[in-house]
């Protein structure tokens, strides 16, 4: 394939997707419409931030494959319009989260215990102890907006502190073992910290304005390593000034360009900014979080491994090295614990109660990333004890197993002299197939489709 780089990134980049068999091209100079009037001649194209992949770009690039940013998000891209011509779209949250969750932690420590402003009394003759008093992060409540890969590596972070954080996210069921899931309401009665790790969408524009800060029902500091777009800095302004917000740690801000790479359109500072520079209560990068030497190479590194997966079908191990696998079927994930209870609806409500399990007529569904961070699910279902659904296996309980290519998988096993139990089944949600293993246990191997459940 042939791939055009419109920003540059680490060498590693060009080198691995040149090591699957891709040619790379760059132009980090021209302005668009020079991109475009050549876009067509490409299979892939990488960029970062430098302007907006839109419906008439996209009506250009009349064979590609793939457009991968190295970055977080998709803001840049018309994700409808290029899912509709088939454009596959990779991103790379995984490369830069670690780096993320770091700054937002360094930072609200660095607020927390006023180390910007002891420095720089310090560096002028000044030595004042009481002053520069802190505050310590024990016992605080940490609230979090939007749980994905960001929020869970800070989330991560903060385990050594001893801390209760909680996260709101649009998808259910996002908990795990360092944070506990609950609603914008009790996130709005607890928190002493908010941090905001929302993708850029119509939902996280403008978010904390006045009447969000306003439903905070204590005083509480703000962290936001996310996009500018997501603070209204004028109500921000508002809140510091009231003592409504005690602290803000501001990697991004609103008034960024798209490409985020310069402040402002012109060289006019708007009030609110001015506030922000001149005050003590507040901490500010220069949309850095994600920007490290690791994540620099870990991000070119993610976008090198899903062109790999998808394209060529090589998958990574956990130690970013490649290896070469044939498609001739293998299982991807779980995708469902099956098993046998006296009471099915009193079970379902027990691990509603005391573990969050999100229940419905079939049990829970668990969502996850696959290797390509496509949305995958894995079923969770009480089966009543009469149920035959687990025969010829004696057992109680039953494993389905997500695969890749049922078919194929099948001719394999059968090679192999594994029994086939019953014949495959095709359904809208996927196709089906049983088989036991060494000890009797009854297999239940499923090739999804998970946006039927979506």
């Amino acid at each position: 394939m042939k791939v055009l780089h419109i920003d540059s990134n680490h060498p590693l980049l060009e080198l691995g997707l040149e090591k699957l068999g891709c040619t790379n091209h760059q132009d980090y100079t021209s302005n668009k419409e020079a991109i475009e009037s050549k876009i067509h001649l490409y299979d892939g194209i990488v960029i970062r931030s430098r302007f907006k992949i839109d419906k008439q770009f996209l009506d250009k690039a009349s064979q590609l494959k793939f457009i991968a940013r190295v970055g977080a998000g998709l803001e840049s891209i018309d994700i409808d319009y290029a899912e509709k011509k088939g454009v596959y779209l990779i991103s790379a949250p995984e490369g830069n989260r670690n780096a993320v969750g770091e700054h937002a932690l360094g930072m609200l420590l660095s607020l927390f215990n006023k180390i910007k402003q002891a420095d720089a009394q310090i560096r002028k003759g000044k030595w004042l102890r009481e002053e520069n008093r802190g505050l310590e992060l024990d016992g605080k409540t940490v609230g979090l907006i939007g749980y994905g890969n960001m929020g869970k590596s800070f989330a991560k972070k903060l385990r050594g502190f001893d801390v209760e954080v909680l996260c709101y996210d649009i998808k259910e069921n996002v908990s795990d073992e360092n944070c506990r899931q609950t609603t914008l309401t009790e996130i709005q009665e607890k928190a002493d910290v908010l941090s905001i790790h929302t993708p850029y969408n119509e939902l996280s524009d403008k978010m904390i304005n006045r009447e969000m800060i306003s439903l905070f029902k204590k005083p509480f500091y703000l962290i936001n390593t996310a996009r500018g777009s997501a603070v209204v800095t004028d109500h921000l302004v508002e809140g510091l000034l009231s003592g409504k917000i005690l602290g803000a740690c501001l990697d991004v801000l609103e008034y960024e360009k798209g490409s985020f790479e310069n402040l402002f359109e012109n060289k006019s500072f708007p009030p609110a900014f001015d506030y922000l520079i001149h005050s003590e209560q507040v901490l500010l990068s220069p949309h850095v979080a994600g920007w490290t030497v690791e994540s620099k190479e870990k991000l070119a590194q993610t976008c090198v491994d899903k062109v790999a997966a998808k394209f060529y079908n090589i998958y990574a191990n956990p130690n970013q090295q490649i290896q070469q696998t044939e498609d001739v079927g293998k299982v991807t994930g779980i995708g469902g614990v099956f098993f046998k209870t006296k009471d099915v609806e009193k079970t379902k409500a027990w691990y509603q109660k005391h573990l969050g399990f999100a229940t419905d007529d079939y049990g829970s569904t668990f969502w996850w990333n696959d290797l390509e961070h496509k949305a995958a699910t894995t079923q969770w279902s009480p089966f009543k004890q009469e149920s035959n659904y687990f025969e010829p296996s004696k057992k109680d309980f039953m494993l389905n197993y997500r695969v890749s290519n049922l078919d194929n998988l099948l001719i394999e096993l059968e090679k192999e002299g594994v029994t086939l139990i019953d014949k495959p089944e095709e359904f809208s949600y996927g196709k089906f197939a049983w088989i036991l293993d060494l000890d009797g246990n009854k297999i239940e191997l499923w090739e999804p489709i998970d946006k039927a459940f979506q």
